[in-house]
């Protein structure tokens, strides 16, 4: 081929320079800039004199690679074979360009990529969610749609503030329960790590913020803790558990007022209890036992300085109703007799871990039940035990109906079935009646006067 000048070079297109150096034989020509290439052309003809200036033109040049060998076929032949080349140089450069895209997805990849593990990070340092998120979601923008971060589900974080019972599982986390003690599809879980930092127990009632579920999250979680059975998260001072906490006997009498009811007056003054008491309201069926009950919680309702809360396990269908439609005291959690054993005892131990709560927080607590008949033995004197009053704190008191004593009761106040189907109030069988330390709860005189009456019931037994 002819000497092309450097001139004629530096004005062709960069696809024709390629051309005749790939019929050159120039090796890596397509890693050069154009200055280059045109140094290395010259360089490789033998230099550049300036004035030898082909007859065919550049184009023609850059065909001759396809051409030279189809030359014997005629005039058509160059044409072809210029068609061809610059066929492969625009497929070559249709590669070159498909790489650089290639490249520049990859790069927004990897952009991409770094973004997530970033949104990764953030979430695990928020408090564990109920259902970890995938990985998917991603598009090329690098955007986590997710969490709503691409801006149209930005409100699916909006908090809403709930209340509700907590409910532990075994792993430490839990819910919320918002219609306790069924389960609903709005219930809010609770991660572990809120669990242990505000020290939360079965029983729990909780508020707080929630926020709405994420993708492929099935319940809202909640945000934070506000308050704990009605007191600031904040002022709930942590400390040593209950059943570890030094406790004494009870001294501050609960008064329950009775006026002109005599079964009142009956309890409060020959089977005194106080804050802190361990008491079993006894006898067999039909003594009068729930109606003593609802007597007593009537008594109570209402008092400041009383967290009075009652659970119904194991009772007629028909006084479930009566409770929670003319109170005195509305039930946390009602069980009728019809229900499983295990939901009967659970509903209890849920309201006795309440009450322990409250106590441990200052508090005192008054936990009405009816009735433990349908406990095991060691179940139902567990549940008596948890009463105590805390020394220089709080204290949980017990009343519960059942049909024996449960063992480890401080008062025990036994109903006479005869006498109340008689109609003879107050129906209280003094015999089998009676308070451990009562001088602390009515004084000497009030002691030495229970011990009197029921001298005199005993006489009248005898006789």
């Amino acid at each position: 081929m002819s000497v092309l000048s450097r001139s004629a070079l530096e004005s062709s297109p960069l696809a024709d320079l390629h051309a005749i150096a790939s019929e050159l034989g120039i090796d890596g020509f397509r890693r050069l800039r154009k200055a280059d290439l045109v140094d290395r052309i010259v360089a490789h003809q033998g230099g550049d004199d300036g004035e030898s200036v082909a007859e065919e033109t550049v184009d023609e040049v850059a065909a001759e690679p396809e051409a030279r060998p189809r030359r014997r076929r005629g005039g058509r032949g160059r044409g072809r074979a210029a068609d061809e080349a610059e066929a492969e140089v625009d497929a070559e450069a249709q590669a070159e360009e498909e790489e650089e895209a290639e490249a520049q997805v990859e790069a927004e990849e990897i952009e991409a990529e770094a973004e997530a593990d970033l949104v990764k990070v953030d979430d695990e340092a928020d408090e564990e969610r109920p259902a970890r998120r995938g990985r998917g979601g991603r598009g090329r923008n690098g955007r986590d749609r997710r969490d709503g971060r691409d801006g149209r589900d930005g409100d699916r974080d909006e908090e809403t503030a709930v209340e509700g019972v907590v409910e532990l599982f075994a792993n430490g986390s839990g819910f919320l329960r918002l219609t306790h003690p069924e389960p609903s599809d709005d219930d809010v879980y609770i991660s572990a790590a809120q669990v242990r930092r505000c020290e939360l127990v079965s029983g729990d009632r909780v508020a707080g913020p929630v926020r709405r579920p994420r993708r492929s999250e099935r319940y809202p979680s909640l945000v934070r803790v506000d308050t704990i059975n009605g007191k600031p998260a904040d002022e709930v001072a942590e400390g040593t558990p209950f059943d570890e906490l030094a406790c004494t006997w009870p001294s501050e009498r609960i008064a329950l007022d009775g006026g002109e009811d005599p079964t009142l007056r009956a309890i409060e003054w020959l089977t005194p209890f106080g804050r802190g008491s361990r008491v079993t309201v006894t006898g067999p069926a039909l003594a009068g036992k729930s109606d003593a009950l609802r007597r007593i919680a009537a008594a109570l309702s209402g008092r400041d300085e009383l967290e009075v809360s009652v659970v119904l396990a194991g009772v007629r269908p028909e006084e479930a109703a009566e409770w929670a439609q003319d109170g005195p005291v509305e039930p946390i959690a009602a069980v009728h007799a019809g229900a499983s054993a295990d939901a009967q005892a659970q509903a209890i131990e849920r309201a006795v871990e309440t009450a322990k709560r409250i106590a441990v927080r200052g508090g005192h607590a008054v936990l009405l039940i009816d009735s433990l008949d349908t406990l095991p033995p060691s179940a139902a004197r567990r549940t008596i035990a948890a009463a105590r009053a805390l020394v220089d704190g709080g204290s949980l008191t017990v009343v519960a109906a059942s049909t024996l004593p449960v063992g480890g009761e401080t008062t025990v106040v036994a109903l006479d079935a005869a006498l109340t189907g008689a109609g003879r109030f107050p129906a209280l069988d003094l015999v089998r009646s009676g308070a451990l330390r009562p001088e602390r709860l009515v004084g000497d005189e009030g002691a030495k006067a229970i011990a009197q009456a029921r001298a005199e019931a005993l006489d009248q037994r005898g006789t």
